[in-house]
């Protein structure tokens, strides 16, 4: 430690016994003191002290070549910690006093004892050792700096990305952070990576932290390869990149070039979001919000892709939204459960805001997406219980809270939830179906003694011919006329089992003439009701 070394001293005056008493007679070492050097003029003892240092110099007032003041002053220029003390005769009291009033500690009037000189000496060891203590706070107070310097910088840059504040103080703090980067012209981007979330998540801290220290600096070399830069993280997944730089176009080339290059050297890809060139230190947070909004555009993208705020501002901004028919339809097509009719309405109602130029703020697009996702849920709550649909309304919910989602991904819930709320209303118009069909089979089963027509079944269960028609087809798998003679020739076998004679059967089945029955029944098995009866019977 700096406070255990010995006090140096020098000892001057023109008279040798004096400079001999001072230097030899005390035993120093026993008070931690080491004699260093010894001189009889100024100017030689000027030397001395240049080459040795010493903490504490005892010097005369008059001596040859060099006076005691004129050396005083000479040694706090290049010392100033260096405590002095004059050795004077009463008749030189008022050069002591003037040595005081340059920088001298003490003086001792001559003649003195060597009493007095250990007490003077050992009171300046003893402000000596509280200097070193203190240069000691000092040191490592500066070592703690110099280690934290990185962390400060970053604070204080955050500090500048979010507040605006004076040119004066902010160059006079970013100059004693020694930030380096210039004190003019700026550009500032920020830098996502892409899918960190689902990429990441499970891995182990040493794993991301690996990650992302290989990203930032593939940034940093890029970006040193065209401009002074300073990058530094703000979350988990995202770094802001403050550049020198005034052209817009080698900007541009800068945060194209830190895409491929991280796309090219890393498993990963960013998104890059550029705000507008700024002058100025306290106009930074201008230039961060721009690349703030910039970066919301990646909305519009799957990543792997730099925007530019001045992209944005370059044309006037449309909005546009669908209109309350486009609603209606997609919502008609919903409740009639046709999943291929609302595809196509989504379709139209996206690829018309995808049209537009520029393309609408990311925020609004989002807006809509929930929107359409809320009614697709209202529709289903008019359907379905509540038990039914909730897991549904998770479903936007759980994206509503997620920062940042992409078009994509409110594309791919609105088709989820279409494909599902479809899907439930097909199944319950199945069932429904399955129930009416089931009717209208016992209602057959049950007349088959009558002329059974399309027109008597459809209007028995209340549907139109041609509705019934088809959805007898669909859940039976055969045309409603197949079914009934179907029906009718099977029950004809079991009665001509059971013995019952052609012309009874005719009639219950509600043919009016046997004949005519027989013929039917031999279209219908290949067999003549006689040779059937025989063929399972073996007799008439």
């Amino acid at each position: 430690m700096e406070h255990l070394k010995p006090i140096k001293v020098c000892v001057i005056d023109d008279i040798k016994s004096v400079v001999d008493m001072i230097s030899r007679k005390p035993q120093w070492q026993e008070f931690g003191i080491e004699i260093v050097g010894t001189a009889l003029d100024g100017e030689q003892g000027l030397s001395i002290i240049r080459e040795t240092l010493p903490d504490i110099v005892l010097t005369d007032i008059r001596m040859p070549r060099m006076d005691g003041l004129e050396m005083t002053k000479a040694i706090l220029e290049f010392a100033p910690l260096c405590k002095i003390i004059i050795l004077s005769a009463y008749s030189e009291f008022s050069y002591a006093q003037q040595a005081i009033r340059l920088g001298a500690m003490d003086f001792v009037k001559k003649p003195f004892s060597l009493d007095e000189i250990i007490k003077v000496v050992l009171q300046a060891k003893q402000i000596c050792l509280q200097d070193r203590e203190e240069q000691e706070k000092t040191k490592a107070m500066e070592g703690k700096i110099k280690e934290s310097l990185p962390i400060l910088q970053q604070e204080y840059l955050t500090f500048l990305m979010q507040h605006q504040t004076s040119e004066h103080s902010a160059k006079s703090r970013w100059e004693y952070l020694g930030i380096p980067l210039a004190l003019q012209d700026f550009v500032v981007f920020i830098a996502e990576i892409d899918h960190f979330a689902e990429k990441y998540q499970t891995q182990p801290i040493q794993e991301i932290e690996l990650v992302r220290f290989s990203l930032q600096n593939i940034l940093e070399e890029t970006i040193a390869a065209w401009t002074s830069g300073i990058i530094f993280r703000e979350a988990t997944n995202r770094y802001v990149c403050v550049i020198n730089g005034s052209d817009p176009e080698v900007a541009e080339e800068i945060i194209e070039a830190c895409c491929s290059n991280v796309s090219h050297y890393s498993r990963n890809t960013i998104s890059i979001g550029m705000g507008l060139c700024v002058s100025t230190i306290h106009e930074l947070a201008n230039s961060y919000g721009q690349a703030l909004s910039a970066l919301a555009y990646h909305f519009y993208t799957d990543g792997n892709a730099a925007y530019s705020y001045a992209n944005i501002l370059k044309k006037p901004r449309v909005v546009s939204n669908y209109s309350v028919a486009t609603e209606q339809e997609f919502l008609f097509a919903l409740r009639s459960g046709n999943w291929e009719k609302s595809q196509l309405v989504l379709q139209g109602i996206f690829d018309e805001l995808l049209s537009l130029d520029p393309l609408p703020e990311p925020k609004y697009v989002e807006n809509i997406g929930y929107e359409l996702s809320y009614k697709i849920c209202r529709v289903m709550l008019e359907l379905f219980p509540y038990e039914k649909v909730q897991p549904m309304e998770q479903q936007v919910n759980l994206l509503r809270n997620r920062i940042h989602p992409t078009l994509m991904e409110i594309r791919s819930l609105l088709s989820d939830l279409c494909a599902e709320g479809c899907r439930w209303v097909e199944e319950e118009r199945s069932i429904e179906s399955t129930k009416i069909i089931r009717q209208a089979k016992v209602y057959i089963c049950g007349n088959l003694h009558t002329s059974l027509s399309l027109e008597q079944v459809a209007k028995q269960i209340n549907l139109s011919q041609g509705y019934f028609s088809n959805l007898f087809k669909k859940v039976v798998g055969t045309s409603f006329q197949q079914f009934v003679m179907h029906e009718k020739m099977e029950k004809a076998k079991s009665m001509l089992i059971e013995g019952y004679q052609v012309q009874e059967i005719a009639l219950e089945l509600g043919y009016e003439h046997r004949r005519y029955f027989s013929d039917v029944f031999k279209k219908y098995t290949n067999m003549t009701p006689s040779e059937f009866k025989i063929s399972f019977l073996g007799k008439v």
